[in-house]
Parts: C-alpha cells; sequence; structure tokens
C-alpha cells in the first residue's frame, strides 16, 4: 500500500456568497486534519508590486490604485463592485496565475485531504481541481451583517457587494454538500462534521481527527 503522501491530497471545494461564512467551514475543516488554501489570499500575492500581474492590473485600472506601493483593495474594490465589466476584466488577469498557484499548492501538500475556498470556485474553473464541491448558504440580511462587521463597510457598501454577486441557488446548483451556517456555530460545525465523514469515507482515506 502506498503511502498517503505519494498520493494526490483529496480536494474539497469550499464556495457560497460573500459574508455566508466560507472561512468558517474551512477553518473547520483545518481543525479535522485539512491543509487550506485561501484562494483570495493567494491572490492578493500574486498581485504583489514586482509580479506581472501587479503591472497588468494598475494598468488597466489607474494608478488611484496603488497605496504605499502596494494595490489598495478597498479601492480596487470599489471599482469592480459598482461595474460588473471592471470586475470581469479583474478576474481575467487574476485568475490564471490565482490558478497555477493554487495547483502547484495542491501538489506539494502533506495533508491527505486539501480545501480550497474561493468565492469564485465554480466560475474561476477551480471547481475542476475539486474531488467534491461544497456550498455555504445563509440569509441575505446575515450576509450584510457579516460583511459591515468584518470589512468594516457601510450597510450600504456591503448590500451592493452583495447583490455584485447572483444568486445563491446559482452555485447551490453545483453543490454536492450545502453547509447551512444560518444557524449556531455548533450546528455548522455538526453538518461539517457529518460532510466529512462522509467524502473522507467515500474516498477511502482515514479521518485524522473528530470533535468531542
Amino acid at each position: 500500500m502506498t503511502d498517503g503522501r505519494d498520493r494526490r491530497p483529496f480536494v474539497i471545494g469550499i464556495t457560497g456568497n460573500i459574508g455566508t461564512g466560507k472561512s468558517t467551514v474551512a477553518h473547520m475543516l483545518a481543525d479535522l486534519g485539512a491543509e487550506v488554501i485561501d484562494a483570495d489570499k493567494v491572490a492578493h500575492r500574486v498581485m504583489e508590486p514586482g509580479s506581472e500581474t501587479y503591472a497588468r492590473v494598475v494598468e488597466a485600472f489607474g494608478p488611484r490604485i496603488v497605496g504605499g506601493g502596494e494595490i489598495d483593495r478597498q479601492e480596487l474594490g470599489a471599482i469592480v463592485f459598482s461595474d460588473p465589466d471592471a470586475l470581469a476584466l479583474l478576474e481575467e488577469i487574476v485568475h490564471p496565475a490565482t490558478l497555477e498557484r493554487i495547483e502547484r499548492r495542491i501538489a506539494s501538500a502533506d495533508a491527505d485531504a486539501v480545501v480550497i475556498e474561493a468565492i469564485k470556485l465554480i466560475e474561476s474553473g477551480l471547481a475542476d481541481a475539486c474531488d467534491t464541491v461544497w456550498v455555504v448558504t445563509c440569509r441575505r440580511d446575515q450576509q450584510i451583517e457579516r460583511v459591515v462587521a468584518q470589512r468594516d463597510l457601510s450597510r450600504e457598501e456591503a448590500a451592493l457587494r452583495v447583490e455584485a454577486q447572483g444568486p445563491q441557488v446559482a452555485k447551490i446548483a453545483h453543490a454536492d454538500v450545502v453547509i447551512d451556517n444560518s444557524g449556531s456555530r455548533a450546528v455548522t460545525r455538526q453538518q461539517v462534521q457529518a460532510a466529512w465523514d462522509r467524502v473522507m469515507a467515500a474516498a477511502g482515506r482515514s479521518r485524522r481527527a473528530a470533535w468531542n
């Protein structure tokens, strides 16, 4: 029998609209032994000064998005979340480099399971690298409240970001697992544990951990 490190890890894709709690679910999976790749953080790294992606983004959106030598993500967000064409252009520039870096992370992972957390998991094609796709959902009012709390935005700005994305049902249509994160943390955790047990058993991987 080959050691687990000699084979590709089982890849769980986590997605859901802004404010639904993707990171909460990803952290729970990390507690169960998965290695988590945050696609948003990877995208941030590929836009670091000196990179080809940085140069292309600044060329596309102008010097106003640069602050202290780095791309001001809040300024960039204000542009793209109010203009679907601008958002599509940003994704066209950033996604290829992000996908390449994530593929390298998967190939070098030591864990039996890798989680890719990405708001555009399906739209970007990242879902093709996943063995299972999980969609995290909650109520719209909860999304707005969470975005306000997490990103220090006004309710109007938060609502704009929520509305800039497609309906949650569009993502749910592609889901193998749906995690309803509208209840308590304990209820979400129960759903995550049950789904983890199912997919890891089906994949023939041993569970690394379980909550008491």
